[in-house]
């Protein structure tokens, strides 16, 4: 029987959808059943809009060769012009209205957040939003231990902390510039001591580089009242050298951890949490693992991301983005915040399309596709 796909399916379908195998995996329509209306848009594949993540610049202050390879973001790269970044005015509006779209959770990142001034300010705007109940930090944490408490007074919810190593030689080499493990150390204890909870470590596992190390950092995280989260080395962008031998899976990771400090799995906190969690048998915290490339969780995945520059991205691995930027500043003079861009209605009626005619499963499909995809860089629009 044919009929206009709901807008929303029913709690019930929620579940199932969140427990289908890979073999479930279902596809794209063919033909949209209906034009997006003033409900909370679905996509494609029936996937709601629950998360934005918001890149604040494409600058950074490591030079980690799996992001930002010194070789090509070296002295005579080019990073954004002022005028090309959006303000916090402008990111506030998109927030707003994502917010409307079903939006509650929003992850600020970069480049290096922090290396933009003044951002415990866009944290302050954003924490008053209506609908938006959590407001996170991705940092490498080397500026964090001077901004901790102004962030948590601002209103962060949470901070995750890239920690690739606690092996001064591997970290250094893996952020390139020299910066020693002390200065993110402090940040992650600043950040405790501020009262933002929970904090997590984001620990990027590329083969026969620091792949040695994960024992070491799972029990300085359990030692201190951390998750630390195992993540995939994956083919973002088209600079960092991607090769699929470089990869450590994340049942490997399990295995090792599990010979040490033995595992179970725990359930997810919600749908379309991007770890999978796994809690020490004997009570004592637990541990994550992001999957992209050996277990893809496209079919659950909710997240929309906003580079600096205003371009909406519907997967970390699109080639190209939605400008937003044009529209923030389109000069019709009726925006909401009292600026001269389009109103938020205008703003929600594109976004609500952009999501609602999104397609993407790129990590499913990673295995069939014959020549890699053009896709846009991490440092980009974030992590």
């Amino acid at each position: 029987m044919s009929g206009a796909r709901p807008t929303q399916p029913a709690p019930r379908q929620l579940d199932r959808l969140g427990q289908l195998s890979q073999a479930d995996r279902v596809q794209p329509a063919s033909e949209p059943a209906s034009q997006p209306g003033p409900a909370l848009p679905l996509d494609r594949l029936d996937r709601p809009l629950r998360d934005l993540r918001v890149s604040v610049t494409d600058r950074c202050n490591f030079r980690c060769p799996y992001c930002m390879p010194k070789a090509v973001f070296g002295p005579g790269h080019t990073f954004l012009p002022r005028a090309e970044i959006l303000s916090f005015e402008e990111i506030t509006t998109v927030v707003r209205v994502a917010a409307s779209l079903g939006v509650t959770k929003v992850r600020l990142t970069g480049g290096e957040p922090l290396v933009r001034r003044e951002l415990e300010r866009l944290v302050a705007m954003l924490a008053t939003v209506e609908g938006i109940t959590d407001v996170a930090l991705t940092t490498n944490g080397v500026l964090l231990a001077a901004k901790a408490k102004a962030l948590r007074d601002a209103g962060l919810s949470r901070v995750t902390v890239s920690l690739d190593s606690l092996d001064e030689a591997v970290f250094q080499a893996m952020n390139d510039v020299g910066v020693p493990l002390r200065r993110v150390l402090a940040g992650i204890e600043a950040a405790q001591q501020a009262g933002i909870a929970p904090v997590k470590l984001n620990t990027v596992v590329k083969r026969g580089v620091n792949d040695h190390g994960l024992i070491e950092l799972a029990r300085f995280a359990r030692g201190r009242g951390l998750i630390v989260r195992f993540i995939e080395y994956m083919d973002v962008g088209a600079t960092n050298g991607w090769r699929l031998a470089d990869v450590v899976s994340a049942a490997e990771v399990i295995g090792r951890i599990h010979a040490e400090l033995p595992l179970e799995p725990a359930e997810p906190n919600y749908r379309g949490e991007v770890a999978s969690r796994w809690r020490y048998r004997d009570g004592q915290g637990e541990i994550g693992v992001i999957a992209s490339v050996t277990q893809p969780f496209c079919r659950d995945c909710t997240r929309a991301r906003l580079s600096t520059d205003g371009k909406l991205y519907t997967c970390l691995f699109a080639a190209a983005g939605h400008d937003l930027r044009a529209l923030l500043r389109d000069g019709s003079g009726d925006g909401d915040g009292g600026g001269g861009g389009v109103s938020d209605a205008a703003l929600r009626e594109v976004m609500a399309g952009i999501w609602w005619a999104r397609t993407d499963r790129y990590s499913e499909l990673r295995a069939s596709v014959t020549v890699r995809p053009a896709s846009i860089e991490m440092s980009y629009i974030g992590g």
